[in-house]
Protein backbone atom coordinates (compact mmCIF):
# COMPACT_ATOMS: atom_id res chain seq x y z
CA UNK A 1 0.00 0.00 0.00
CA UNK A 2 1.58 2.96 -0.93
CA UNK A 3 2.04 5.97 1.30
CA UNK A 4 1.44 9.42 0.33
CA UNK A 5 1.44 12.68 2.66
CA UNK A 6 -2.42 13.94 3.29
CA UNK A 7 -1.96 17.75 2.80
CA UNK A 8 -4.41 19.85 4.41
CA UNK A 9 -6.45 21.48 1.16
CA UNK A 10 -6.72 17.48 -0.31
CA UNK A 11 -7.66 16.32 3.92
CA UNK A 12 -10.41 18.82 3.79
CA UNK A 13 -11.49 17.89 0.12
CA UNK A 14 -11.87 14.69 1.21
CA UNK A 15 -13.49 15.12 4.46
CA UNK A 16 -16.36 16.97 2.75
CA UNK A 17 -17.21 14.01 0.59
CA UNK A 18 -17.18 11.34 3.05
CA UNK A 19 -21.06 11.39 2.83
CA UNK A 20 -21.26 11.89 -0.41
CA UNK A 21 -23.97 9.11 -1.97
CA UNK A 22 -22.70 8.89 -5.26
CA UNK A 23 -21.34 5.06 -5.87
CA UNK A 24 -18.69 6.80 -8.65
CA UNK A 25 -17.55 9.50 -5.79
CA UNK A 26 -17.44 6.23 -3.08
CA UNK A 27 -15.43 4.53 -5.26
CA UNK A 28 -13.01 7.22 -6.10
CA UNK A 29 -12.91 7.67 -2.40
CA UNK A 30 -12.11 3.68 -1.99
CA UNK A 31 -9.22 4.42 -4.19
CA UNK A 32 -7.54 7.18 -2.79
CA UNK A 33 -7.94 5.88 0.42
CA UNK A 34 -5.88 3.19 -0.50
CA UNK A 35 -3.11 4.62 -1.79
CA UNK A 36 -2.64 6.76 1.10
CA UNK A 37 -2.52 3.95 3.44
CA UNK A 38 -1.95 4.75 6.70
CA UNK A 39 -2.39 8.57 6.15
CA UNK A 40 -5.71 7.88 5.09
CA UNK A 41 -6.38 5.81 8.18
CA UNK A 42 -5.26 8.04 10.60
CA UNK A 43 -7.49 11.10 8.93
CA UNK A 44 -10.16 9.06 9.23
CA UNK A 45 -9.68 7.69 12.56
CA UNK A 46 -9.87 11.34 13.29
CA UNK A 47 -13.01 12.41 11.55
CA UNK A 48 -14.47 8.69 13.51
CA UNK A 49 -13.76 10.62 16.49
CA UNK A 50 -14.91 14.08 16.09
CA UNK A 51 -18.51 15.47 16.78
CA UNK A 52 -20.53 15.36 13.86
CA UNK A 53 -21.93 11.82 14.26
CA UNK A 54 -22.96 11.42 9.82
CA UNK A 55 -19.28 11.97 8.82
CA UNK A 56 -18.25 9.73 11.73
CA UNK A 57 -20.58 6.91 10.94
CA UNK A 58 -19.23 7.05 7.19
CA UNK A 59 -15.31 7.62 8.27
CA UNK A 60 -15.52 4.02 10.16
CA UNK A 61 -16.86 2.47 7.10
CA UNK A 62 -14.45 3.44 4.80
CA UNK A 63 -12.36 2.32 8.05
CA UNK A 64 -13.53 -1.08 7.66
CA UNK A 65 -13.79 -1.45 4.48
CA UNK A 66 -9.98 -1.09 3.62
CA UNK A 67 -8.93 -2.85 6.40
CA UNK A 68 -7.58 0.75 8.33
CA UNK A 69 -9.20 -0.11 11.44
CA UNK A 70 -7.56 0.69 14.94
CA UNK A 71 -10.07 1.34 17.52
CA UNK A 72 -7.22 1.86 20.34
CA UNK A 73 -6.03 4.47 18.42
CA UNK A 74 -9.55 6.17 16.98
CA UNK A 75 -9.73 6.24 20.90
CA UNK A 76 -6.75 8.05 21.42
CA UNK A 77 -7.29 10.67 18.56
CA UNK A 78 -11.25 10.63 20.61
CA UNK A 79 -9.72 11.15 23.94
CA UNK A 80 -7.01 14.18 22.10
CA UNK A 81 -9.82 15.54 20.40
CA UNK A 82 -11.80 16.90 23.38
CA UNK A 83 -14.90 16.96 21.89
CA UNK A 84 -16.41 14.46 24.31
CA UNK A 85 -20.10 13.09 23.52
CA UNK A 86 -21.42 10.60 25.41
CA UNK A 87 -22.73 7.95 22.81
CA UNK A 88 -20.06 8.43 20.67
CA UNK A 89 -17.34 8.01 23.29
CA UNK A 90 -19.09 5.12 24.89
CA UNK A 91 -19.62 3.48 21.07
CA UNK A 92 -15.90 3.95 20.38
CA UNK A 93 -14.81 2.68 23.77
CA UNK A 94 -16.74 -0.51 23.13
CA UNK A 95 -15.25 -0.76 19.53
CA UNK A 96 -12.39 -1.71 21.20
CA UNK A 97 -13.36 -5.04 22.46
CA UNK A 98 -15.30 -5.71 18.95
CA UNK A 99 -13.95 -3.70 16.11
CA UNK A 100 -17.35 -4.96 14.35
CA UNK A 101 -19.21 -3.06 16.19
CA UNK A 102 -22.58 -2.47 14.53
CA UNK A 103 -23.08 0.91 15.91
CA UNK A 104 -26.59 1.62 14.19
CA UNK A 105 -28.16 -1.69 16.01
CA UNK A 106 -26.90 -0.07 19.28
CA UNK A 107 -28.75 3.02 18.75
CA UNK A 108 -32.01 1.50 17.38
CA UNK A 109 -32.13 -0.63 20.36
CA UNK A 110 -31.69 2.95 22.65
CA UNK A 111 -34.46 4.40 20.21
CA UNK A 112 -36.41 1.55 20.65
CA UNK A 113 -36.39 2.28 24.36
CA UNK A 114 -36.37 5.90 24.19
CA UNK A 115 -39.76 5.43 21.57
CA UNK A 116 -41.58 3.18 24.26
CA UNK A 117 -41.03 6.21 27.56
CA UNK A 118 -42.37 8.59 25.22
CA UNK A 119 -45.39 6.08 24.61
CA UNK A 120 -45.73 6.04 28.83
CA UNK A 121 -45.29 9.81 29.41
CA UNK A 122 -48.11 11.77 29.55
CA UNK A 123 -47.41 15.33 29.74
CA UNK A 124 -47.26 17.82 31.31
CA UNK A 125 -45.28 15.68 33.95
CA UNK A 126 -42.54 16.13 36.31
CA UNK A 127 -39.20 14.53 35.39
CA UNK A 128 -39.91 12.41 38.50
CA UNK A 129 -42.72 10.77 37.07
CA UNK A 130 -40.62 10.54 33.69
CA UNK A 131 -38.11 8.92 35.16
CA UNK A 132 -40.53 5.98 36.90
CA UNK A 133 -41.20 5.63 33.04
CA UNK A 134 -38.03 5.26 32.21
CA UNK A 135 -37.33 2.51 35.31
CA UNK A 136 -40.23 0.65 33.98
CA UNK A 137 -39.04 0.31 30.29
CA UNK A 138 -35.27 -0.23 31.37
CA UNK A 139 -36.24 -2.41 34.78
CA UNK A 140 -39.21 -4.34 33.76
CA UNK A 141 -40.33 -4.16 30.35
CA UNK A 142 -36.41 -5.27 29.18
CA UNK A 143 -35.03 -6.61 31.86
CA UNK A 144 -31.49 -4.59 32.75
CA UNK A 145 -30.10 -4.98 36.01
CA UNK A 146 -26.51 -5.12 37.91
CA UNK A 147 -24.39 -7.39 37.65
CA UNK A 148 -23.83 -8.92 41.40
CA UNK A 149 -22.53 -12.32 40.30
CA UNK A 150 -19.87 -11.59 37.49
CA UNK A 151 -19.12 -7.77 39.02
CA UNK A 152 -15.70 -7.89 37.29
CA UNK A 153 -16.30 -9.26 33.90
CA UNK A 154 -15.33 -6.61 31.42
CA UNK A 155 -18.37 -7.24 29.62
CA UNK A 156 -19.77 -5.37 31.89
CA UNK A 157 -18.60 -2.25 30.28
CA UNK A 158 -18.90 -2.84 26.88
CA UNK A 159 -22.01 -0.29 25.72
CA UNK A 160 -22.93 -3.18 22.92
CA UNK A 161 -22.90 -5.95 25.43
CA UNK A 162 -24.81 -4.38 28.09
CA UNK A 163 -27.31 -4.00 25.37
CA UNK A 164 -27.55 -7.30 24.49
CA UNK A 165 -26.46 -9.01 27.59
CA UNK A 166 -29.18 -6.40 30.05
CA UNK A 167 -26.48 -6.38 33.02
CA UNK A 168 -23.48 -4.19 33.50
CA UNK A 169 -21.54 -2.21 36.24
CA UNK A 170 -23.46 1.03 37.66
CA UNK A 171 -22.02 2.78 34.89
CA UNK A 172 -22.64 1.65 31.89
CA UNK A 173 -26.32 0.52 33.46
CA UNK A 174 -26.49 5.21 33.99
CA UNK A 175 -24.75 5.53 30.84
CA UNK A 176 -27.90 3.96 28.89
CA UNK A 177 -30.27 5.69 31.42
CA UNK A 178 -28.92 8.90 30.59
CA UNK A 179 -29.00 7.80 26.61
CA UNK A 180 -32.54 6.82 26.81
CA UNK A 181 -33.40 10.03 28.70
CA UNK A 182 -31.96 12.14 25.96
CA UNK A 183 -33.91 10.26 23.29
CA UNK A 184 -37.04 10.95 25.43
CA UNK A 185 -36.43 14.85 26.27
CA UNK A 186 -35.20 14.48 30.27
CA UNK A 187 -32.07 16.38 31.10
CA UNK A 188 -30.45 13.72 33.23
CA UNK A 189 -26.32 14.22 34.06
CA UNK A 190 -24.49 11.48 35.20
CA UNK A 191 -22.40 11.82 39.02
CA UNK A 192 -19.75 9.48 39.92
CA UNK A 193 -19.43 8.75 43.24
CA UNK A 194 -16.25 7.25 44.99
CA UNK A 195 -17.21 3.62 44.74
CA UNK A 196 -20.49 4.10 43.11
CA UNK A 197 -21.99 6.15 40.11
CA UNK A 198 -25.81 7.61 39.92
CA UNK A 199 -28.00 9.62 37.02
CA UNK A 200 -29.07 12.94 38.69
CA UNK A 201 -31.50 15.20 37.68
CA UNK A 202 -30.90 18.94 38.83
CA UNK A 203 -34.05 20.40 37.10
CA UNK A 204 -37.08 20.54 39.32
CA UNK A 205 -36.33 22.15 42.68
CA UNK A 206 -34.63 19.63 45.10
CA UNK A 207 -32.40 17.06 43.11
CA UNK A 208 -32.75 13.84 42.94
CA UNK A 209 -30.54 10.70 42.58
CA UNK A 210 -31.86 7.42 40.38
CA UNK A 211 -29.56 3.85 41.04
CA UNK A 212 -29.58 2.13 38.00
CA UNK A 213 -27.73 -0.56 39.48
CA UNK A 214 -30.30 -1.10 42.02
CA UNK A 215 -33.33 -1.12 39.13
CA UNK A 216 -33.38 2.57 39.35
CA UNK A 217 -34.38 3.25 43.08
CA UNK A 218 -34.75 7.07 43.68
CA UNK A 219 -32.47 8.58 46.30
CA UNK A 220 -32.45 12.34 47.86
CA UNK A 221 -29.16 14.26 48.63
CA UNK A 222 -29.55 13.25 52.26
CA UNK A 223 -29.86 9.67 51.41
CA UNK A 224 -26.75 9.30 48.97
CA UNK A 225 -24.72 11.34 51.81
CA UNK A 226 -26.01 8.61 54.19
CA UNK A 227 -25.62 5.61 52.67
CA UNK A 228 -21.95 6.57 51.60
CA UNK A 229 -20.22 8.41 54.01
CA UNK A 230 -18.98 4.96 56.15
CA UNK A 231 -16.75 5.09 52.79
CA UNK A 232 -13.06 5.53 53.25
CA UNK A 233 -12.52 8.99 52.71
CA UNK A 234 -15.91 9.84 53.36
CA UNK A 235 -18.50 11.82 50.78
CA UNK A 236 -18.79 15.64 50.32
CA UNK A 237 -21.67 17.43 49.21
CA UNK A 238 -19.56 18.45 46.08
CA UNK A 239 -19.43 14.97 44.97
CA UNK A 240 -22.72 15.08 44.11
CA UNK A 241 -22.03 17.38 41.32
CA UNK A 242 -22.63 15.83 37.78
CA UNK A 243 -19.38 14.48 35.99
CA UNK A 244 -18.16 15.23 33.24
CA UNK A 245 -18.29 12.93 29.84
CA UNK A 246 -14.23 12.64 29.84
CA UNK A 247 -14.63 11.41 33.39
CA UNK A 248 -17.17 9.22 32.59
CA UNK A 249 -15.12 7.71 30.35
CA UNK A 250 -11.72 7.71 31.70
CA UNK A 251 -13.56 6.00 35.09
CA UNK A 252 -14.64 3.58 32.29
CA UNK A 253 -11.31 2.84 31.46
CA UNK A 254 -10.33 2.48 35.21
CA UNK A 255 -12.54 -0.43 35.13
CA UNK A 256 -11.71 -2.21 32.71
CA UNK A 257 -8.08 -1.85 33.74
CA UNK A 258 -8.75 -3.71 37.04
CA UNK A 259 -10.99 -5.42 35.59
CA UNK A 260 -8.81 -7.37 32.68
CA UNK A 261 -6.02 -7.31 35.43
CA UNK A 262 -8.44 -9.69 37.27
CA UNK A 263 -9.08 -11.58 34.81
CA UNK A 264 -5.75 -12.33 34.23
CA UNK A 265 -5.69 -10.77 30.52
CA UNK A 266 -2.45 -8.47 31.42
CA UNK A 267 -2.26 -7.04 27.93
CA UNK A 268 -5.62 -5.62 27.72
CA UNK A 269 -5.30 -4.18 31.39
CA UNK A 270 -2.59 -2.63 30.19
CA UNK A 271 -4.42 -1.01 26.79
CA UNK A 272 -6.87 0.29 29.15
CA UNK A 273 -4.29 1.51 32.06
CA UNK A 274 -2.84 3.76 28.90
CA UNK A 275 -6.01 5.26 27.68
CA UNK A 276 -6.67 6.38 31.27
CA UNK A 277 -3.19 7.65 31.03
CA UNK A 278 -3.80 9.68 27.86
CA UNK A 279 -6.76 11.10 29.48
CA UNK A 280 -5.14 12.28 32.34
CA UNK A 281 -1.97 13.73 29.98
CA UNK A 282 -4.73 15.32 27.91
CA UNK A 283 -6.77 16.99 30.54
CA UNK A 284 -3.79 18.16 32.75
CA UNK A 285 -2.13 19.79 29.51
CA UNK A 286 -5.63 21.32 28.65
CA UNK A 287 -5.33 22.99 32.51
CA UNK A 288 -1.71 24.17 31.77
Amino acid sequence: MEKTALAAAERAALTALLDDPSPAVRRALRERFAKLGESAGAMLREVAAGGDRALARHALEFIEELGLCDPVAEFRAYIRGRRYDLETGSLLLARIANPRLDDAACRSQLDAMAARCRELIAEPSSTREKCRALNRVLFHEWGFHGNTENYTDPRNSFLDQVLERRTGLPISLSVIYLLVAGRAGLELEPVGLPGHFLVGCFADGLPFFVDAFEGGVFRGAADVLDALTQRPGGLRPSDLAPTSVAEVLCRSCRNLARHYEASLDPDRARIFAGLVGEFEATHSSQQA
